[in-house]
């Protein structure tokens, strides 16, 4: 009970840490990413777009340009990261409803831009102030003798309109409209590095996938939120993976004290065995006493350690009596599956341990 009850309170947490992880690069991933195969910038995007607008699987799309870029602001530094997206970007991801300071860009002005709280908390960039400007600066392409300053960087004033949390995944990003990118990088208008996708239904995200491939043709690279991700998910599978398999054999010697209690009752009722089998009572039903005993502490010990867990991550969830730090709770969600996997676990081993040591012989019985 108590083995079966530990091990689905932990994997009831990784189901939950799984939640809260995708909650945390929710606003970094969109359900599909369009991205060119050779190259950055997108080509043909004028034939994307129009097919992406006739698909019925795609609630909506937009632009987006990205680069590493070098911010300053009253003699502070630091190096970013800037997110260029179009008036649909709000649909697609709805960062607007993060933002917790401020308000989102209005895009009537291409230098309004969306800020990560702790890269405006290193610079000190005051928040919708006319006055206050912080500049962006994005190194040119090319070669050549540099002889003035304008030959090294392009550079951009830009007003600060709103701060979002970025949940250490969006750290030192700014979101900004996406023409202020396409001037920094002296990109014709309307060019995209990609394009990111909301889907009616992110679960047919795979299929959608397939058939844009086979629509959209060479030279396009299509990757879903897990495959962006797929270091991230590797890490977390593999984390869970470990953890089963310790409570799994957490669960295994523990089985070893009901090979005690099957032993214990052969050795209490030896007196009453040799009885039965003097009356001739067959020695393979007496083993299947033995062996449905076992099997009754199994399967009453799985569903009493299930509830017992239950509970458990109940009081969790509405108590958050728990915590990983001082303000975050350890997450929980109770699935399923993991009823599946914990009583499949514990049977397999219950029963092979009851169905060996209810093998006993008819000599142990009869021998004085």
């Amino acid at each position: 009970m108590v083995a079966v009850t530990a091990m689905f309170v932990i994997i009831s947490v990784f189901s939950g840490l799984e939640d809260l992880n995708k909650d945390l690069i929710s606003n970094l991933h969109a359900d599909l990413t369009i991205k060119s195969s050779a190259g950055k910038t997108l080509k043909n995007l004028p034939k994307i777009e129009d097919l992406l607008k006739k698909n019925k699987d795609i609630t909506s799309f937009s632009r987006v340009i990205e680069e590493k870029v070098y911010i300053n602001y009253n003699g502070k530094g630091d190096i970013a990261y800037l997110r260029g997206v179009d008036s649909a970007y709000t649909v697609v991801n709805p960062i607007n409803k993060d933002v917790f300071y401020g308000s989102y860009p209005s895009f009537d002005y291409s230098n309004e831009v969306l800020m990560e709280n702790s890269l405006d908390n290193r610079l000190s960039i005051p928040i919708a102030s006319s006055k206050d400007y912080a500049t962006i600066f994005m190194p040119k392409p090319g070669l050549g003798i540099i002889n003035k300053e304008d030959d090294i960087y392009n550079k951009k004033d830009i007003l600060v309109t709103g701060i979002f949390p970025g949940k250490d995944q969006l750290d030192s990003y700014i979101i900004s409209p996406i023409e202020l990118t396409e001037q920094l990088l002296n990109l014709p208008k309307n060019s995209a590095y990609q394009i990111v996708i909301k889907l009616k239904n992110p679960e047919n995200a795979d299929i959608v996938k397939g058939k844009l491939l086979s629509t959209l043709g060479k030279g396009i690279d299509i990757k879903t939120k897990e495959e962006e991700n797929a270091a991230f998910w590797k890490m977390i599978n593999t984390e869970k993976l470990f953890i089963y398999l310790i409570f799994a054999l957490v669960i295994f010697i523990t089985t070893f004290n009901l090979a005690g209690a099957i032993i214990i009752l052969q050795l209490d009722k030896k007196e009453q065995a040799r009885s039965l089998i003097s009356l001739g009572f067959p020695l393979s039903h007496l083993r299947r006493i033995y062996f449905y005993t076992g099997v009754l502490i199994v399967i009453s010990g799985i569903i009493s350690g299930l509830i017992l867990g239950t509970a458990l991550c109940y009081f969790q969830l509405f108590t958050e009596f728990f915590k990983a730090n001082e303000t975050l709770p350890f997450p929980v969600k109770i699935v399923g599956k993991n009823y599946i996997i914990v009583a499949v676990t514990a049977s397999l081993f219950g029963f092979i341990i009851s169905w060996v040591f209810s093998k006993i012989s008819k000599e142990y019985i009869t021998k004085n």
